[in-house]
């Protein structure tokens, strides 16, 4: 039978598993560190560093008190051991309690040394402080420069909580959860090193393929890290990154069917008949991203084809050009059936503003 002690101590394994990695029921109700200290960590949108070296702080002292936490919740589960009382308790939990209070004070020693000048101490101050080069005067002026770009709306972000991923206009950074790890994009150069498939969705025929990339500077002062994504994220960061990605020996890139489909997609948008924008005509952001022009325009010009589909059911669109191509061929690509892959060139799908069908012929560039 087993020991209400053992017991307490797989409690205890348990507890401290959730408050590290908090896994999705924990963020769902509310017990991290970010929603507990939500009024003292601030806005991530207003300071990404500030609210980041706080989090880093706080969440080392919440962590260092889980043994003494386990201690004092014992003394209330186990009153026969008389934990409340030192002088009575086996040498074991003395220890035991001994190292869990030196464990916290030394955790508070620790975070008070941060703390001296405004945070100067900090390891991500220390971070910041490596990318003291032209044209940032200091470490202050390297956080503001992070914290404007966090704000930008065409960030490429992905990952866990204890593994984000932050790619932006200059930097990419890398938030765990005790620090975050961080690069200039003109200094670095990115090396996928390992390919791995998983078997994370059951309702899925084909595996999940999950990259690691490793991040060099050519910073001495920076270190090296390497961050993991989903490969269906990989063609968003290779176009957020002004970087070059290497691909190590013997590491293949699967892509998906989704992805190949967006290929032909844009092949054979080439090969049709551009659309030349009238006099006078501006091109407006792409309404699907808004980061590049618009750039495609839906011209019926598949009944021109030579085909054998006489009664072709695409439909004349009269909007103006609005999406840019990689927008229109992911929501193309959206409206299709996956069970049936084969029928997907010869699909035919609503316009996203008028709802006129259309097939992949009469996708036009704009010329």
């Amino acid at each position: 039978m087993e020991s209400p002690e053992l017991s307490f101590t797989l409690a205890y394994i348990v507890l401290s598993f959730c408050f590290v990695f908090t896994p999705t029921e924990f963020r769902s109700a509310g017990l991290t560190v970010q929603n507990l200290f939500s009024s003292w960590l601030g806005s991530e949108d207003v300071g990404f560093i500030q609210y980041h070296i706080r989090r880093t702080s706080i969440t080392i002292l919440v962590h260092s008190a889980l043994p003494l936490g386990y201690y004092m919740g014992m003394c209330v589960a186990a009153p026969e051991k008389n934990l409340g009382y030192i002088y009575q308790v086996s040498d074991n939990w003395r220890a035991f309690l001994l190292l869990s209070l030196c464990l916290q004070l030394a955790s508070w020693i620790i975070v008070f040394y941060w703390s001296r000048g405004r945070w100067h101490n900090h390891p991500i101050s220390k971070m910041l402080q490596a990318h003291v080069q032209p044209p940032f005067s200091s470490w202050g002026s390297v956080a503001v420069s992070i914290n404007t770009e966090f704000r930008h709306i065409d960030k490429f972000a992905t990952g866990a909580p204890g593994a984000r991923v932050i790619v932006t206009d200059t930097w990419v950074l890398k938030v765990t959860t005790y620090h975050i790890y961080m690069a200039l994009q003109r200094d670095c150069h990115i090396t996928v090193t390992e390919s791995t498939q998983h078997h994370l969705n059951p309702d899925s025929a084909s595996p999940t393929e999950i990259l690691t990339l490793r991040v060099d500077s050519i910073n001495p002062a920076v270190t090296p890290f390497n961050i993991k994504l989903n490969s269906t994220e990989y063609a968003e960061l290779r176009e957020k990154l002004r970087a070059p990605i290497r691909n190590s020996p013997n590491v293949v890139i699967h892509q998906t069917l989704s992805e190949l489909f967006l290929e032909t997609f844009k092949a054979q948008v080439d090969l049709n008949q551009p659309y030349v924008l009238p006099r006078g005509q501006e091109l407006e952001p792409c309404i699907g991203c808004m980061q590049v022009p618009a750039n495609t325009k839906l011209v019926m010009l598949c009944h021109e084809a030579e085909t054998d589909d006489d009664d072709s059911d695409c439909q004349q669109c009269h909007c103006r050009p609005m999406w840019c191509l990689l927008c229109l061929g992911r929501w193309f690509a959206s409206r299709l059936d996956e069970q049936t892959p084969e029928t997907w060139l010869s699909s035919r799908v609503p316009c996203p503003t008028c709802r006129a069908k259309f097939c992949i012929l009469d996708v036009c560039a704009v010329r």
